[in-house]
Parts: C-alpha cells; structure tokens; sequence
C-alpha cells in the first residue's frame, strides 16, 4: 500500500510547488492568495524563519490552497507544522524517526531522496512518491532520469536549482509529476507586496506542462 497517495494527489495539482521562505507572516496570506489565484495552490512554506509556523497558519486560511510545511527534520518540526494547519510535509531527506511521527500525526509526507538506495529505503518503507534533491546538485535531470529506468514505480519532484530554463527538461521526465521552485515568489517582490506580479509568475509557471 503506497503511503504517498494523498502526497501525490497534492503534487499532482499543478506543475509548480512555490518553496516559499516567509520572514514576516503579515505577507503570508496575500502571498498564498496570488499564488492560488495564478494557478499553484499547493504551497511549501520552508521552516526556515521565526515566522514560518505563523506563516502556515495565516496561508491555511486561504481558499482554494493547499499548504505544506518544507524543511521537516524533527519529529517536534512535525507536530508543530501539523498544530500550525499544515496539510503535507516535505522533508530534504528522511529519517525512521521523521517517517515514524508523520505517520503518527497523519500528516502526508515528501520524503527527499537523492541516490537510488536512498530512493528504495523509502520504496520498501510504502513511499514512492518522493522529492529529489538537491536537484540540480545530484546530477540535474540526467541524473533523475538515470535513475528512473531502474526504478519506474517511484515518481519525484525534483527541488533545489530548479529554474524557469530548466523546469521544462525535469517535467517532460515520465517520473516527474511536479517539481519545487522559489522562482515564482521572488524576495523583493514579496518585500514589495507586488501581488499582481507574483499571480503573473504563478500563472506563467502553472502552463510549464502545457
């Protein structure tokens, strides 16, 4: 039985999962709004700042949207991200105890893989539905899709260096269903409040599969 089935239906929901970084959770919930509004509901927030857990809080409230808690490492990173209103988790790599208390608090997880025994570990543990990265870092999407002839049952979303220029090239991969990017909510944008330009990028990003 997959345990990623309802990781995969939130992946599978646009082309483009914005990694958001929020440092002042005031701007949490227009960010979360322009990005719905352009096309990507499902959102990761990065629990990267003082702010973040605030952040999720604020985006959880947004209609349409479906927002994650990024950067998982701790089973306590776990239940304050699912305290907080977080409907998924993604973590850059995984551990017994990390798998171990999302599953205790049924909270869906994208588990980070970057080598093909990383990749089967998580197989055998019921996830094939998995994050590569560092993406760019591992080798790019040669490198995926190397690793995907061995391994087809698994599907990723490659995160970390993934770009406008490249984004193309990981999601016309047969095993790559979505890829994470920071691209679309871009620090001085978000600093600025420029909303409308923020729903643009969103919106542009939302047809990269088409």
């Amino acid at each position: 039985m997959s345990k990623t089935q309802r990781t995969r239906e939130i992946c599978g929901l646009a082309p483009i999962v914005p990694v958001l970084v929020v440092d002042d959770a005031a701007q949490a919930r227009p960010l979360a709004e322009a990005l719905v509004a352009g096309g990507l509901p499902a959102l990761e927030v990065t629990l990267r700042t003082p702010a973040a857990l605030d952040a999720i809080r604020a985006m959880a409230q947004v209609p349409g949207g479906v927002v994650g808690a990024g950067t998982l490492v701790t089973p306590e990173d776990v239940r304050a991200a699912k305290e907080a209103g977080a409907q998924f988790g993604v973590s850059p790599g995984a551990t017994d105890a990390l798998i171990a208390a999302c599953e205790a608090e049924g909270l869906p997880l994208l588990p980070g893989a970057a080598t093909a025994s990383e990749a089967m570990r998580l197989l055998e543990k019921g996830y094939d539905m998995l994050k590569f990265f560092p993406a760019e870092a591992s080798g790019g999407s040669p490198a995926l899709k190397a690793i995907g002839a061995p391994l087809p049952q698994i599907t990723f979303c490659p995160t970390g260096g993934v770009s406008p220029a490249n984004a193309r090239d990981y999601l016309s991969l047969s095993n790559v269903i979505c890829a994470g990017g920071s691209w679309v909510a871009p620090k001085q944008m978000v600093v600025n409040g420029d909303w409308a330009g923020i729903e643009t990028l969103a919106r542009e990003a939302s047809k990269l599969m088409d």
